[in-house]
């Protein structure tokens, strides 16, 4: 069985914006909020075929905050620096589609915030 490393991924629930959404799902399966998160972009997987649609965050500033959540085991954490996104994006096992475009977005939205929109 082969272990991948990914970004904090979840649903919007009925009330929730993208920004509350993200905390909640980062607190449930990370174990840590956010008192900063700026909304960058949403993002499309197969736009013709399903109407599934995810929202790019950047959470900074976390403190330690646990919720229960939906995982069927406990997820291991592997803290990494923003300023090391391109070593991330690199790893074998850091391959999934979505988390990589979101690592690049994150990485130019923080050299030029003005760059997502």
């Amino acid at each position: 069985h082969r272990y991948e490393l990914g970004l904090v991924k979840g649903r919007i629930d009925a009330g929730e914006t993208p920004a509350q959404a993200a905390d909640r799902e980062m607190k449930e399966e990370a174990g840590y909020g956010a008192r900063r998160i700026d909304v960058l972009r949403p993002l499309s997987l197969a736009p013709t075929y399903m109407s599934h649609q995810s929202w790019l965050v950047l959470a900074r500033d976390l403190y330690p905050e646990r919720l229960p959540g939906d995982e069927p085991e406990e997820l291991e954490v592997v803290p990494w620096k923003l300023d090391a996104l391109d070593q991330l994006m690199l790893r074998e096992d850091f391959s999934e589609g979505r988390s990589l475009a979101a690592l690049f977005i994150a990485r130019e939205w923080l050299r030029n915030p003005a760059w997502a929109g």
